[in-house]
């Protein structure tokens, strides 16, 4: 077989296309590709520790601290110190984190509405499902 009908080929390729398109999309709300996925994190529980957030989307630590950075910059989260462990830090979301949320998932919606334009119903739940096989189904 060629490496370039290999299934796993075929999906490095679709990976780095989606995500430019992602890229895309989402600049407009002023967040990068890598940022949405911590948003989305926060956006389900707001105030998780940076290791938490690291493990949740396997990443490694320095990766999160990165993205992190960037988000910190931007205004769309801060670093919050326990008051009874000086140690331990949350991520909170700031009102503008909290205000993105909306016309970020409206790009999402258009990003999604591109990403399975030319397939049927069937073939968008059938990706779907493969998707979420491969994965382990840990999403």
């Amino acid at each position: 077989m060629k490496i370039e009908d290999s299934v796993c080929y075929l999906l490095a390729k679709m990976m780095v296309s989606h995500r430019n398109l992602i890229e895309k999309y989402v600049s407009e709300t002023g967040l990068h590709s890598g940022q949405v996925f911590v948003m989305m994190e926060l956006w389900k529980k707001d105030g998780q520790r940076q290791v938490d957030l690291a493990e949740k989307l396997n990443l490694a630590a320095p990766t999160v601290n990165k993205i992190l950075g960037g988000l910190l910059e931007a205004d769309f989260v801060v670093r919050e110190k326990l008051e009874d462990d000086a140690r331990s830090t949350r991520i909170r979301l700031t009102e503008k984190g909290k205000n993105v949320k909306a016309a970020l998932e409206e790009k999402w919606t258009e990003l999604e509405e591109q990403t399975v334009m030319g397939m049927t119903t069937t073939e968008t739940l059938i990706l779907k499902q493969l998707l979420q096989k491969m994965m382990g189904a840990d999403i």
